[in-house]
């Protein structure tokens, strides 16, 4: 019976150890964001509303998600600070006018949108994003040593926990990395 317990236990600690060694590989898809939600890309209703600012600070965005504005007989403009502070734009980064715009989060920092139809931005249709920095891993010490924290049976949990992938709201999702893990790892259980 003792035999029976180290196996499995064995089998446990190293099926943890590889998927805290491939988690490193995982990743999480990038998002696409429909501005304003059901409202679309359109002009408040009062002046001065922060409804696409407040929209933005509900959502939490990375490199490479995309942000998706619908519309009908407006633009969207991506500009910088200052003319989005003026509501104008001469040359703009990015103009569409399409009516399904999308356009690509590629660096971390501020976006500052608004749209090109003249009024519409002085009365609340702007909006500026801040894309999140890209998490790295830490910096190697300046002697190169490192340490490594190898699970063992009282924090197998805890292991198991961190090698799950989460998407923006924080709901597991499943990686094409960690799935084949999680079945050898029922095959591990039954050799």
């Amino acid at each position: 019976m003792a035999s029976l317990t180290f196996t499995f236990s064995s089998k446990l600690l190293l099926f943890m150890i590889l998927c805290l060694s491939f988690n490193q590989f995982s990743f999480v898809a990038p998002a696409e964001f429909e501005v304003g939600g059901d409202h679309g890309w359109v002009v408040p209703k009062s002046k001065n509303d922060q409804l696409y600012n407040q929209w933005a600070s509900e959502n939490r965005f990375k490199v490479d998600d995309t942000v998706y504005f619908k519309y009908k007989k407006d633009s969207v403009l991506v500009v910088s600070e200052e003319e989005y502070e003026k509501c104008h734009s001469a040359h703009p980064l990015f103009f569409s006018n399409n009516g399904d715009s999308v356009f690509k989060l590629d660096r971390p920092g501020l976006f500052y949108f608004i749209s090109g139809v003249s009024g519409h931005c002085e009365r609340g249709q702007k909006m500026i994003i801040k894309v999140l920095e890209t998490a790295h891993p830490p910096d190697q010490s300046a002697n190169g040593n490192t340490t490594t924290d190898i699970p063992t049976q009282n924090n197998a949990a805890a292991a198991a926990a961190a090698a799950l992938v989460f998407d923006q709201n924080m709901n597991p999702i499943s990686s094409p990395i960690i799935l084949p893990f999680i079945v050898s790892f029922f095959g591990l259980l039954f050799v």
